[in-house]
């Protein structure tokens, strides 16, 4: 390996680590903080990396939170797959699946989402790059859903099932961001954990 081949690999590694670390700062201040709280000297010091090096990577607050934008989707996509692959088998897989669900929809990297839809609404700079985004993650989710309770979505009714399904767990999210709704959201995930398995099982 060259003088110069050997000096770069560092370097590139060096950049992505502090890329990271300013992503994953940015994610945690729109947690903290909010849209309207986040900014990108807030960010740096959250990160430890120093203004100008942060300047050099994103120089405007938009290209550091759409360059969050696409990392937070990686990470929401990554802790599903990983919180699926943990699922128990049997007669409560069902309610077990559905506590994945309620569990992402009201965790951190859910809330930075939400933050970011807010503000897209009125951003079409940040719109272009949520939108297609959380597309993307809400066909994953389907998919995986669909999977994981064992829908056969050529059958009628089935996949709007599948819709109602996530459309409830991402309902209940949002009413968790203004107070603490576990037991309430522990209920409501019980009934329909019944009303899916009835509805599944009685299959012609």
């Amino acid at each position: 390996m060259s003088t110069t081949t050997a000096g770069r690999v560092p370097q590139e590694e060096r950049t992505r680590a502090m890329r990271h670390r300013l992503l994953e700062a940015c994610v945690d201040c729109l947690v903290e903080h909010g849209w309207s709280g986040t900014s990108t000297t807030l960010v740096s010091q959250r990160a430890g990396v120093s203004r100008g090096a942060q300047l050099h990577h994103f120089p405007t607050k938009n290209d550091l939170v759409v360059a969050a934008v696409e990392h937070l989707t990686e990470t929401r996509g990554r802790e599903l797959v990983a919180a699926a692959a943990a699922l128990p088998h049997g007669e409560r897989r069902t309610r077990a699946v559905l506590q994945m669900l309620a569990d992402h929809f009201t965790s951190a990297v859910f809330s930075a989402a939400l933050e970011l839809w807010v503000a897209a609404r009125t951003d079409e700079t940040l719109l272009a790059a949520v939108a297609p985004l959380e597309a993307r993650v809400g066909r994953e989710t389907h998919r995986l859903t669909v999977e994981l309770l064992g829908c056969d979505e050529s059958r009628p009714g089935e996949r709007e099932l599948v819709q109602a399904t996530l459309d409830l767990v991402r309902g209940l999210g949002l009413a968790d961001t203004i107070t603490d709704d576990a037991r309430r959201r522990a209920r409501i995930l019980d009934r329909w954990a019944l009303t899916l398995d009835t509805v599944l099982k009685e299959r012609p």
